[in-house]
Formats: C-alpha cells, structure tokens, sequence
C-alpha cells in the first residue's frame, strides 16, 4: 500500500480499484498540500473514513487542482481542487463530476507584492499565477472586480509551492495564491505585503470531485466516504485546537500556522446556490480565455446524486 502521503507522479502510481479486506472498502484519494483541504487530511487522521469502513490512502500534490486531473479514467477515487479545475476534468471526462462544496475561502488568497505599495504600483510588474487553479480564478476576478487592464501585467505561471522561492529571486514581482504562500512570503522576504485579498474580491470555493461511473458503480462507499467528510467537517468546525493538530500532523505544518490558517476559511460539505454560482463562474472565466473546449453547465458539472445518497439535507440546490 502506498505510504499516507505520496507526491502523485504517474497513473500506475494511483491505480486505485475498489477492493475489499476484511468488510472494508478501500479507496485512493488525493489533494494538495494546503489546509483548505483538511476534511481530508482529518478524515484520514481523525479516523473518521476508518469508523466509516473505509481503508483509505491520501496522497497529495502540488495543487488540490492538479489532483482532479487524476479521475479522468479512474485513477483514483476522490479528489479536492478548486472550480477551474473541476470543470475542466468535466469538458475531458463528463463523468468527473462536483459531490460537495468542501470549503469557502474566506480570506484565503491574495494577491501579493514585494516592494510595491498597492495595485496600482504592480502595474507593469510580473504577476505569478499557477493556470488552471484557484490562483487562476482568483487573478481574473481582481482584473474584473477591480477593473483593470489585464494588457497591463505579465503573467508568470508558476507552480504554488514554487511562488515564495520566485519572488525572492526576482523571478516575479508579486503572485496570486492561496494560504499558506502569501504568509510564508511576508515572513520570509522583506518588504512584501498583502496588495488585496478575496474578501473584497470574490470568495473561492473548494469542491470535492468523483468519478461519477465509479460512484455510481459504488454506492456504498460513496456514501461511507461523504458522510465521513460531513463528520470531519463537523470535527473541524466544533474542534478547531485538535482539528490544527491533526492537520499539521498530517503535513507536516507548524501547528500555530495551520491554527491561524483555519480561522480563514469555512468549512461547508454541501450543495447550495453558491456552489452553483462559482462554478459558473469558472465556466464563464474559462470561456474568456478560450480554454473552455466545449459548452457546459452548471447542472452538467455538478452531480447532487451522491450527496443525496449520503445527507439529503445538506443539498439545497
């Protein structure tokens, strides 16, 4: 079995079919290193997909949206990524499908400078932003929201891990990510600051995805896997001091960081109208930038299915 945290690097490596030792189903999941993600991670820690029946691996990534990638063909099982993500996985593989709306980035991303006092400082700068992922999502709301000239900016893509490392060596002048980037920046290079943030901007929503086929053609642990998410969000909301300890625990994060990190985000597991909202909203932004390969909705992406198996009232579409 492979080891609880894996780096994702080829498909035999998430080979992940349904089996069954002993009553329990195991199951491959997979995410990003980020504690917006930390159903899974307590889910996994807490031992709440074990007293569920669920013998489950959590392997992680660069992005929570590079993971989705991996349901395409049924590499594995689960994964957490943002809306870009998401629909994209959908245009190539229709049964990639949205379950949930895990998480609601609150104050989660910004867009970040060094040496450059406010928004109108980085114009002509060099922005980094890692394309098909929340960052992505993100940049083009602020451009939108704040009515800016996209022509005005370079974009750099790059990797989130790799930001912090790009702007101190001057490879970029500022970046758009999420936590825990932008803190780890400003502790680690002078002069940089927050130029804006999501709060103001648009609130990103993380969603877990399924390969629908597989889902459908396991009932039963589907249902086993969403009602442990909803009890590890329960968990995480009712216990934030031992959910930050589980959650550094498991990547292997500063305890007081991932503690200051979960105040900044709130943790959903279900299916509401602003779920719809934002994944029209990748869609359209998709569209904008010609990369959305074909027409989708919202209704097409989002699969309330599962969740009805599992809680139908968390599902108020």
């Amino acid at each position: 079995m492979l080891p609880r945290r894996t780096m994702l690097a080829t498909p035999a490596l998430l080979a992940a079919l349904p089996a069954r030792a002993q009553g329990t189903i195991k199951m491959t999941i997979a995410t990003g290193v980020d504690p917006s993600f930390s159903p899974f991670y307590v889910g996994k820690e807490g031992g709440f997909f074990e007293r569920n029946g669920l013998d489950v691996t959590v392997n992680t990534g660069p992005s929570g949206s590079a993971m989705v990638a991996f349901l395409i063909g049924d590499q594995i099982n689960a994964a957490y990524g943002a809306e870009q993500a998401g629909v994209s996985a959908h245009i190539r593989d229709p049964k990639v499908v949205a379950v949930a709306e895990g998480t609601a980035l609150l104050r989660w991303i910004s867009v970040l400078g060094r040496g450059i006092d406010s928004m109108d400082g980085l114009k002509g700068k060099r922005v980094g932003v890692a394309r098909g992922t929340g960052s992505e999502t993100f940049w083009l709301s602020v451009v939108e929201k704040l009515r800016l000239n996209a022509a005005d900016y370079t974009i750099v893509n790059v990797e989130a891990p790799e930001m912090v490392a790009a702007l101190e060596r001057g490879n970029i002048d500022a970046f758009a990510v999420w936590e825990p980037w932008p803190t780890r920046a400003m502790r680690a290079i002078p002069n940089t600051k927050i130029l804006v943030n999501n709060e103001a901007i648009q609130i990103v929503r993380n969603f877990v995805y399924m390969n629908r086929g597989w889902a459908e053609a396991n009932p039963e642990a589907t249902t086993r896997f969403l009602r442990a998410l909803i009890q590890a969000t329960e968990f995480i909301e009712t216990n934030r001091e031992q959910a930050a300890q589980q959650v550094a625990r498991f990547l292997r994060q500063d305890r007081g960081l991932v503690a200051e990190l979960l105040t900044k985000v709130g943790f959903r597991m279900d299916l509401t109208a602003d779920s719809v909202g934002n994944i029209q909203l990748a869609i359209d932004q998709l569209r904008g930038m010609n990369r959305l390969g074909r027409e989708v909705t919202p209704a097409e992406v989002i699969w309330p299915g599962a969740m009805r198996g599992a809680a139908p009232d968390r599902v108020r579409l």
